[in-house]
């Protein structure tokens, strides 16, 4: 399967040693900004734009499997033999099924509120709400938050997700292909079977958010049974956005530890 050429954002010197920065659904290198920019004090950060997402060129295809290969074939552009690598939700299952097919390519993982498991929601409502917003009657971002909040109640939510929609000439339109996003998200929800792979043994880092109901202990000891866990009491699912000092904290005492 083809791999796509992965748009990116880069901070802090070259000399430090490099850390990747994988997004969730629905977001992207954007979403990372505030952070990047802290930990580029520390360490050379690409901040990539997944496939489908941001300014990486769209694909039909979209799952684990293929957005490990773009980011093999990211660090391979770059000459990163390894890498420290972070990622959330999304990002964070891309992240571990990478470490899982390519261990001798990581040499941090930090996994952000997400688990190697098959999740039982689904985002059916938040596509077909995104497909039902009128563009062609949207003057600015404020009507289209009006037009969402029937069916999307969560404001923080809708601000995320409207962070997709860009002017270009007068018009509205979605940087992303919600159709794609449609057919292709229930193997963003799953994760690829893992009974045939060999456990990753490295030490693992899992940040997961206080409020947040996405951690599965059984599954991360199954996968990485040296995992490490840190809980931040009050962050929720985006707890980089919650927490961010703390979150930092721990990414960079996790790679700072040898």
């Amino acid at each position: 399967m083809p791999t796509v050429k992965l748009a990116f954002e880069e901070y802090g010197e070259v000399s430090s040693q490099p850390l990747v920065i994988l997004h969730g659904f629905f977001a992207s290198s954007r979403n990372w900004r505030f952070i990047a920019k802290k930990l580029a004090e520390f360490y050379h950060v690409y901040l990539v734009d997944m496939r489908n997402h941001g300014l990486s060129p769209h694909c039909v295809e979209m799952d684990y499997p293929s957005m490990a290969d773009d980011l093999k074939s990211f660090m391979d552009q770059h000459n990163l033999p390894t890498a420290n690598i972070l990622g959330h939700s999304m990002g964070g299952k891309v992240a571990m099924w990478f470490a899982l097919q390519h261990p001798d390519r990581v040499k941090n993982l930090i996994v952000a509120d997400i688990s190697p498991v098959s999740y039982q929601h689904n985002f059916d409502h938040t596509i077909q709400a995104l497909i039902g917003l009128p563009l062609d009657q949207i003057a600015n971002r404020k009507q289209a938050d009006e037009f969402l909040s029937s069916a999307i109640s969560e404001q923080a939510y809708r601000q995320f997700l409207l962070q997709n929609l860009q002017l270009n000439e007068g018009k509205y339109s979605w940087r992303i292909d919600l159709d794609v996003f449609y057919h292709t998200a229930d193997n963003i929800i799953a994760f690829p079977e893992t009974t045939l792979i060999f456990p990753d043994n490295k030490n693992v880092l899992f940040i997961m958010g206080g409020n947040s109901n996405y951690l599965n202990t059984k599954a991360i000891d199954a996968r990485f049974p040296n995992a490490k866990f840190s809980i931040l009491e009050g962050a929720n699912h985006w707890l980089h956005v919650d927490k961010p000092e703390e979150f930092c904290t721990n990414v960079i005492s996790f790679i700072n530890k040898k």
